[in-house]
């Protein structure tokens, strides 16, 4: 298999998730702290706000009156790869973990039955994320 492609029908698992506020452990943006814009599963790689900035020359674009952008250079985010980036948790950073928990639901006639419910928690402190 060629470098840096998966396998057909592979899963990759990325543990963190948009919204959470990490930290860059490797790379030209190393101690960098931002929270993720978004991540891309296919590709194993997450976008962190104000981390790995680049400059896009984009032309100018007439069609759709206003609408048409006046091009420039235009500085945004690239993505990172997932591995370099780590939790912030408190004053530190931890890896993230999953633990199971017994969780009651309700259904629709109003019966309740048990099931269990995934739940990120912190390699370090052992406290739910």
């Amino acid at each position: 298999m060629a470098k840096g492609k998966k396998a057909v029908g592979s899963k990759v698992t990325i543990n963190v998730k948009k919204g959470d506020t990490v930290k860059v452990i490797a790379g030209k943006d190393k101690g960098a702290e931002g929270k993720i814009i978004s991540v891309l599963r296919d590709e194993n790689r997450v976008i962190v706000e104000g981390v790995n900035r680049v400059k896009k020359h984009t032309k100018v674009v007439n069609t759709g009156g206003r609408a048409g952008n006046t091009g420039g250079i235009i500085t945004t985010e690239a993505p990172i790869h997932a591995s370099n980036v780590m939790l912030v948790e408190g004053k530190g950073v931890t890896r993230i973990g999953f633990r199971r928990d017994e969780v009651t639901k309700r259904r629709a006639d109003g019966s309740t039955y048990t099931t269990t419910r995934s739940v990120r928690i912190s390699r370090k402190t052992g406290k739910e994320i």
